[in-house]
């Protein structure tokens, strides 16, 4: 687990870009969870940052295509997988395993 970001960097219902080994890694907090994700959609490229966050779930800005933030799986278009990291909390910091 790498430490990427402290607690109060990520807002409630905020996200945070992080640079990770050469990644760019999403973090968003839902309600006091924090989820993290790759920063590009799996479609087209698209920059997660502008997604919306909604019933857990990060919409791609460019084509609408919703996410699930636990397994990164898309409902309607299956072929397309969002990459998820693992995230754990350890006092203020957010840890992630990049493996």
């Amino acid at each position: 687990m790498t430490p990427v970001a402290k607690i109060g960097e990520v807002p409630n219902f905020g996200k945070k870009v992080v640079s990770v080994s050469g990644r760019e890694i999403l973090l968003v907090n839902i309600k006091g969870t924090i989820h993290a994700c790759e920063n590009e959609c799996p479609h087209q490229g698209s920059q997660m940052t502008a997604g919306i966050v909604k019933e857990g779930t990060i919409s791609c800005p460019r084509h609408g295509y919703r996410f699930n933030l636990l397994d990164g799986s898309c409902g309607d278009h299956p072929d397309f997988t969002l990459r998820i990291y693992p995230v754990q909390i350890s006092g203020d910091d957010i840890l992630v395993d990049l493996e």
